[in-house]
């Protein structure tokens, strides 16, 4: 099942999110066909940063919250929160016909 990760950065986290990127998006990579899509949110500019979407795929919920707690942004207190949705890829899925 796919599970949207949700994440929204505390407020003045922009610092520590820029300085701690690269682990982030390494351990996104680790992930490998386990991530389905990623990118961040971004205030109205569409450049400052201010939380991410992350798409897995997992067993089950524990398992898509197990990945969102092993996120370096969040073992940093990056994240205030973190919601974790079931997804559904209706339209667009490169893997299915809608």
């Amino acid at each position: 099942m796919l599970y949207a990760l949700i994440c929204t950065d505390k407020p003045g986290s922009l610092a520590a999110r820029k300085a701690n990127r690269p682990e982030h998006l390494a351990y996104l990579k680790s992930l490998g066909k386990t991530l389905v899509l990623a990118g961040p949110f971004t205030e109205t500019d569409g450049q400052t940063m201010n939380g991410s979407l992350i798409v897995v795929e997992a067993a089950s919920i524990d398992a898509a919250r197990k990945i969102a707690a092993n996120d370096p942004f969040a073992r940093l207190g990056i994240f205030a929160s973190v919601d974790i949705r079931p997804w559904l890829w209706t339209m667009n899925n490169p893997g299915k016909e809608a």
